[in-house]
């Protein structure tokens, strides 16, 4: 990346923070930056010290405002067309990713940004955070999965209100329905918080938890248990099962000689 647009900050632990980082624009996902974020997933993807990954802004007012207007102006139809596979590809590019992730997000979240926010598997909110899917009030629809994630995430008819309609939402009305995990003062400090619990625990059991999870989501009740039951024998067989239990019954050990 000849430009910084994206950055990785590591964290102890093996926390990573991706930073949305082109706040002369407010974070809007140019061509570039789309190609930044894949980047970005890719590279993590790769790594496998790293057990979560939160999603940050540089810009004190913007997570992210969106697709960026002021390049698609000057867009022709085959243009626009030939932009569309890289953009998908950067959400999923955060979408993708094996460990859990967390959008901390303390201003707007709009389109786009609503979308990478919708992309990673926690969102915490603070204080200044807005959302919006407004795309149906310039032309277009949600393109970066915001018609599938915020349906899944919050339920078909609350997901049309707010698509349908293009309104924007604080943080504190967002979390009543599920679009916000947690609304706090401090979103970003939460969230790195949250990564940096999740990171103590057993590598191998949270990523395949996330991936049970996520593989049984849209099946039936019956198919479900199945899927978690394959990733239950790649946990429980695997090293870190067996260094759990030694951890747990040194602790209990020495808790007993107190």
């Amino acid at each position: 990346m000849t430009e910084s647009l994206v950055r990785i900050e590591r964290h102890d632990g093996g926390v990573a923070e991706v930073v949305l980082d082109r706040p002369e624009a407010m974070n809007a996902v140019s061509t570039a930056m789309a190609q930044a974020l894949t980047t970005a997933g890719d590279e993590l993807r790769a790594d496998t010290s790293v057990r979560a990954v939160v999603v940050t802004s540089s810009h004190a007012k913007a997570f992210c405002v969106g697709a960026d207007l002021k390049e698609r102006n000057g867009f022709s139809d085959d243009d626009l067309r030939a932009q569309r596979p890289g953009n998908r590809l950067a959400y999923r590019a955060l979408y993708d990713l094996p460990v859990p992730t967390i959008a901390a997000v303390d201003g707007h979240a709009l389109g786009g940004g609503c979308e990478i926010a919708l992309a990673c598997d926690l969102i915490v909110a603070g204080l200044r955070a807005s959302f919006a899917l407004p795309e149906v009030s310039v032309g277009v629809i949600p393109g970066g999965g915001g018609t599938q994630l915020l349906t899944r995430r919050i339920g078909w008819s609350r997901a049309a209100d707010l698509i349908f309609t293009a309104r924007r939402i604080g943080g504190e009305e967002g979390a009543r329905p599920g679009l916000v995990d947690r609304y706090v003062a401090d979103a970003k400090g939460e969230a790195l918080a949250m990564a940096a619990t999740i990171a103590q625990h057993s590598p191998i059991g949270v990523r395949n938890a996330k991936a049970a999870m996520r593989a049984g989501s849209d099946v039936t009740v019956d198919e479900g248990p199945d899927i978690e039951d394959a990733r239950w024998h790649d946990t429980a067989f695997s090293a870190d099962r067996a260094e759990g239990v030694r951890a747990f019954a040194e602790k209990a050990r020495r808790a007993g000689r107190v």
